[in-house]
């Protein structure tokens, strides 16, 4: 956004245009790798939910800095991931959503990531639920997870390999930045 101003005179707001975009996939798995090999290459990227005019049957779409576009799309290339399309972040009928839900239950915190819910114990951050989701390992992740303190646990990235043990990693990584900052 600083390189914006610098050429331009002005932030994006300010001159009228987006500085964000969402790029659009057919697959998860394609977010999945897109989402590693752009961070790899230092691009600041988030997953997110579509807005509901961008649904495809895929849950998540890219957000990056706009500015990165060219950049974004040689690297996906070069890896052969074909996105659907690249959007502008125009307006808010186009803002993609937040893919976590923080509920505080009193004594408990969940975060939900996509369908995959993690649950701990704000006195001790012990995992006591896990749940959501319909992949097969879902059962699997749970047994590991629960039971175990959220700091000592398994990172569900290194157990699943489906949608839900990705849901479930994001939420994990959010629930540990609730509880430790």
């Amino acid at each position: 956004m600083n390189f914006f101003k610098k050429l331009f005179g002005k932030s994006p707001k300010e001159a009228g245009v987006s500085a964000r975009g969402m790029i659009v996939f057919h697959h998860t798995a394609e977010v999945i790798a897109a989402e590693s090999l752009l961070k790899e290459a230092g691009m600041e990227v988030q997953v997110k939910g579509p807005p509901p005019s961008l649904r495809t049957g895929c849950d998540m779409v890219i957000e990056f800095p706009l500015i990165s576009e060219l950049e974004a799309l040689r690297i996906l290339n070069d890896a052969k991931i074909a996105p659907i399309q690249v959007v502008t972040v125009e307006d808010v009928l186009l803002e993609p959503v937040s893919l976590f839900h923080v509920k505080d239950f009193g004594d408990y915190l969940m975060v939900r990531a996509a369908n995959m819910k993690i649950t701990v114990s704000k006195q001790n951050q012990e995992i006591v639920n896990i749940s959501g989701g319909g992949c097969p390992d879902v059962p699997y992740l749970a047994e590991a997870m629960v039971g175990k303190s959220l700091l000592s646990a398994p990172e569900p990235r290194t157990l699943g390999k489906t949608l839900c043990g990705y849901a479930l990693q994001l939420a994990y990584k959010e629930i540990i930045r609730q509880c430790h900052g």
